[in-house]
């Protein structure tokens, strides 16, 4: 049995995504962020990531955390490779060189995409926004590059485009970035216009900020 652990509001949203995707059997477990809350001691606070119980599965205490018979993972890209290839079906890899790709896909997404999309969304400073702009161009570069001519990464929407997608997602709000890119821009609300993407996005707005 699949179990999942984590709140919409948090990388989890990527694993989350993918199931709605799939229609797997799951239990999800919300675990919310220990720093949202004024106490995660209290007795009356909701699971997070300091509580004992959470911290026996992932004992560094971040989300999500996927639990699948004697299977543990902790990292969302990971996760989400693993729930793809155990769904099977048009969104996991069709052979091994698909998978080498999608591998490829979510290190590239780790290392060239979030590390500088998320300042953007986070920072309140002009021009460390600007800063990482400009460094995540170099990665939207080679991605506008693949995109141009192309509806999804592979063949089809494929677990590559949901990881990627999630981890540009942060800078979406900067227009001219966007702008600078526009197959990039345009292969990502196709991404968003996905049912099971909506269904998350719901989810997730309806969960407290």
């Amino acid at each position: 049995m699949i179990t999942l652990y984590g709140c919409y509001r948090s990388r989890a949203s990527r694993p989350l995504w993918l199931l709605a995707e799939t229609g797997m059997e799951h239990t999800h477990v919300p675990v919310i962020q220990a720093y949202r809350l004024p106490d995660p001691g209290a007795p009356d606070a909701p699971v997070n990531t300091a509580s004992p119980g959470f911290l026996a599965v992932n004992p560094i205490g971040q989300i999500p955390a996927l639990v699948d018979g004697d299977l543990v993972l902790t990292e969302s890209l990971a996760i989400c490779l693993h729930l793809a290839r155990r769904a099977g079906g048009p969104l996991a890899p069709k052979d091994e060189a698909e998978l080498s790709a999608c591998e490829n896909w979510a290190l590239f997404a780790a290392t060239a995409i979030e590390p500088h999309s998320l300042p953007i969304l986070q920072s309140q400073d002009p021009q460390v926004v600007e800063a990482e702009a400009a460094k995540l161009a170099r990665g939207l570069a080679r991605l506008e590059a693949h995109l141009t001519g192309r509806d999804w990464l592979s063949d089809r929407f494929t677990v590559a485009d949901l990881m990627v997608a999630e981890c540009l997602r942060y800078a979406q709000g900067h227009k001219p970035l966007m702008e600078a890119h526009p197959a990039t821009a345009s292969w990502l609300a196709r991404c968003q216009a996905r049912p099971a993407f909506q269904a998350m996005w719901q989810a997730r707005s309806a969960e407290p900020a």
